[in-house]
């Protein structure tokens, strides 16, 4: 018997390829044959590699989505006069940014703002049709739509920040640009521009959800790991036919909080904890400028932030406008 005696230990099982379940040919014949191990991999879940079921919509996917990435890479690269070196060494600072205001909705040239629209457009065929290819795995192999309406979650936000905020807002250059530090430079100006989004109570939602899940998946991590030696990574059977690792596992919570997740509904709490991330934070982002201008004085309105009194604060000036005026 293999006893998990700490974290480190891991045991890899090796035989022959798992090629997948007969789903009586659909989409069987879309599979690539090839398969191989990785004992790398393998420290982290499945050694096999293989086989990979792309499909026409996962074909198209990465199709499109190589096109975008090349169309950002390359303006990038115009940037620094093709120099790769440059390229390399300002890769960070670069960025395919959005039209300019002044285009609103219109489609603008292409060194305004033009490849910044058809970069995105492709990027959202991408997502879109790897969602849908989501789906076509999930029903082929009689799954449920989890791992479908998880991604969703993902991508309404993508789709709030790039798409439905700007037409809202009437404008493409509200949406997020292209490059890494950019992007992270947009978010604090994006915060700053409208009062601080730490008063947007639907961020604080979307921050409990996301330290939640982190919280969550680990206490499920640990306790299953704790339980190993008696069986409790096989969730599956402890699920329909609870062993010494569900209880004990059990035990261990209801003594430390006074309460358990079963071996099922952990996963349901971490999955609600998880979707609930972005589809909190997305709804933060869409109300950001379309409903409300200024998140602090919301929040002093609705008595969420500190009101402070007249010898601190805009209140001293009359108004928050006389209190910037005052401050320049």
């Amino acid at each position: 018997m293999v006893e998990y005696q700490n974290i480190f230990t891991q045991v890899q099982v090796r035989g022959a390829a798992e090629m997948g379940v007969d789903d009586y040919g659909t989409l069987t014949e879309e599979r690539t044959t090839t398969t191989g191990f990785s004992n790398l991999l393998g420290w982290f879940g499945n050694a096999q590699l293989g086989p990979v079921n792309l499909g026409m919509a996962g074909l198209a996917s990465l199709a499109a989505g190589t096109v975008a990435l090349n169309i950002i890479g390359l303006n990038m690269l115009a940037q620094v006069n093709w120099s790769i070196s440059e390229f390399l060494r300002q890769g960070f600072w670069l960025a395919l940014e959005p039209p300019s205001p002044e285009y609103g909705l219109s489609i603008p040239p292409l060194n305004d703002g033009g490849w910044y629209i058809i970069a995105s457009f492709l990027l959202l065929v991408s997502v879109m049709l790897w969602w849908l290819r989501s789906w076509q795995l999930a029903a082929a192999q009689k799954m449920g739509k989890h791992v479908f309406w998880a991604f969703g979650s993902a991508i309404w936000l993508f789709l709030v920040l790039g798409l439905f905020r700007p037409i809202l807002m009437g404008s493409w250059s509200e949406a997020v640009p292209y490059g890494i530090f950019p992007h992270l430079d947009w978010t604090t100006a994006f915060s700053i521009r409208y009062g601080n989004l730490y008063y947007n109570p639907f961020h604080c939602l979307s921050i409990v959800f996301l330290y939640g899940s982190v919280l969550l998946f680990a206490m499920h991590g640990a306790t299953i790991l704790a339980v190993s030696r008696f069986g409790g990574d096989r969730e599956l059977e402890q699920i329909v036919d609870r062993g010494t690792a569900s209880e004990r596992a059990a035990l261990f919570w209801r003594w430390t909080m006074g309460f358990n997740a079963t071996m099922e509904g952990i996963h349901r709490w971490a999955w609600w904890f998880a979707v609930l991330t972005p589809i909190t934070g997305g709804i933060g982002i869409l109300l950001t400028g379309t409903v409300v201008d200024n998140w602090f004085i919301w929040a002093q309105e609705h008595h969420f932030a500190p009101a402070y009194d007249g010898s601190y604060g805009y209140e001293a000036y009359g108004t928050y406008e006389a209190f910037i005026g005052q401050e320049d």
